[in-house]
């Protein structure tokens, strides 16, 4: 079981490592980073030339609690995302999937995101 979970999450990184090899973010178009867990979604969007977080939104927030990491959790955290994004005069991203698979949640966040108005 051990070795099953070691190995799930050594694929991920080296899919995560191979993603960023290609993926960066600038001023103009900062890169949004998604981690998910079991009990928890977290969404960050990051200007890697400064290494400062410009917008964040997580389920740890006290108002974001009630959020599940589902399919319809991760749709509402990426509204809600994107509407903070648009707040601070972000309309262009750079999506980092985080080794994560595009499906599910990720698939989510990424479409809510988009339906607030943010461009991929």
């Amino acid at each position: 079981m051990l070795k099953k979970m070691l190995e799930k999450d050594r694929k991920r990184l080296k899919r995560k490592v191979h993603i960023r090899k290609r993926i960066s973010g600038t001023v103009l178009r900062p890169r949004m980073s998604v981690f998910r867990s079991n009990r928890r979604l977290s969404v960050q969007v990051i200007d890697d030339t400064s290494g400062h977080t410009l917008v964040s939104a997580s389920t740890l927030e006290k108002d974001l609690r009630e959020i599940k990491p589902t399919v319809a959790g991760g749709a509402a955290l990426g509204e809600i995302m994107g509407k903070r994004l648009l707040e601070k005069s972000i309309t262009e991203v750079v999506f980092d999937r985080n080794g994560y698979l595009y499906h599910g949640v990720i698939k989510a966040i990424a479409e809510g995101v988009r339906k607030a108005g943010v461009r991929f």
